[in-house]
């Protein structure tokens, strides 16, 4: 994990670091206190900031070239991209453009985080789903209801606070990229897209057989250290990412990525049982794609009747 600390009270420094941090701009305005702070974290290719803005700041940027999610705090961010201007306020998590086009606006007196990953990954996890083909295009900036809102802001949070935190600095892959694909798939369904309206059942039922299961189950079996989702699990079967869904819930009762769950929980159980000294039940679960250590807890108790730390201890 990468983190990166910016604090100035100098416009054109805050001018040159925002342009290297996310892409060309040009900031208004020249307000008496002109202090910006700005915090960074990422891992690959997952980027969470938090800002701090104790002014108005004009800007005027170029593409990109990531989707890119603000959820506001504190104060208020004004698009003004199309010549209307369209103000968020605290609570509401929204696109602030389309990857491809430059925007501008304000920030006014504004405390925020910013959440940046390749759209290339929304087109993967849409392929997983529905099977839908082709790029998807975010069509709107604010989420379709309130509880959508409420979603994407959740899980931004949850990248934030329990992902890309210090504590996650020896997590590996598996967190990051398992976080990334989760927020991929909120915000296909909270953000207004081209994927919303297909019909999800379109599939080939006929290959939800138990050779399908199996196959699949042997795949995450042998992969489970690696970073693989339901794309590359009915890739290696072959058939289609529904019909693995299918076969699991048909012949096992469960999903692809909730055997998956169950098989680092049980790889995690192993290396409490063997782990020697020196060793912590965060990095174990971490190491096996458990960012948040109460859900991890919650989860073993549930299958082994006793907590991490007991099977440290014995």
């Amino acid at each position: 994990m990468d983190t990166l600390f910016f604090s100035s009270g100098n416009l054109e420094e805050t001018e040159a670091f925002l342009s290297a941090a996310y892409t060309p701009m040009r900031i208004g305005g020249r307000p008496e206190e002109s202090r910006a702070r700005i915090v960074r974290r990422s891992s690959d290719g997952i980027v969470v900031d938090r800002l701090a803005f104790d002014y108005t700041m004009a800007y005027d940027a170029g593409c990109l070239n990531r989707v890119c999610l603000l959820t506001m705090h504190r104060g208020t961010c004004a698009d003004t991209t199309d010549g209307r201007e369209k103000v968020f306020g605290p609570g509401e998590t929204f696109m602030i453009a389309p990857h491809d086009r430059p925007y501008r606006g304000e920030v006014r007196a504004a405390h925020y985080t910013i959440t940046m990953f390749d759209p290339a990954l929304l087109t993967e996890v849409a392929a997983t789903g529905a099977g839908f083909r082709g790029p998807v295009e975010i069509t709107g900036q604010r989420a379709i209801d309130r509880a959508a809102n409420a979603r994407l802001g959740a899980a931004v949070a949850y990248l934030r606070d329990h992902v890309l935190t210090d504590a996650a600095i020896d997590a590996g892959p598996l967190v990051a990229a398992s976080a990334a694909r989760h927020l991929a798939a909120v915000v296909l369904s909270a953000l207004p897209n081209t994927t919303l309206g297909d019909d999800p059942r379109r599939t080939d039922s006929r290959d939800a057989t138990n050779d399908t299961l199996r196959r699949a189950m042997a795949f995450v079996e042998a992969n489970a250290h690696r970073d693989i989702g339901l794309a590359q699990i009915a890739a290696a079967v072959p058939v289609t990412p529904r019909a693995v869904q299918y076969a699991f819930a048909r012949h096992a009762d469960t999903t692809p990525l909730g055997y998956l769950r169950q098989v680092r929980l049980a790889r995690a159980h192993e290396e409490l049982r063997r782990a020697g000294a020196g060793t912590t039940v965060a990095g174990i679960a971490r190491r096996w794609g458990f960012a948040h250590q109460g859900r991890f807890a919650d989860a073993y108790r549930r299958r082994y009747g006793l907590s991490p730390s007991a099977t440290l201890r014995g």
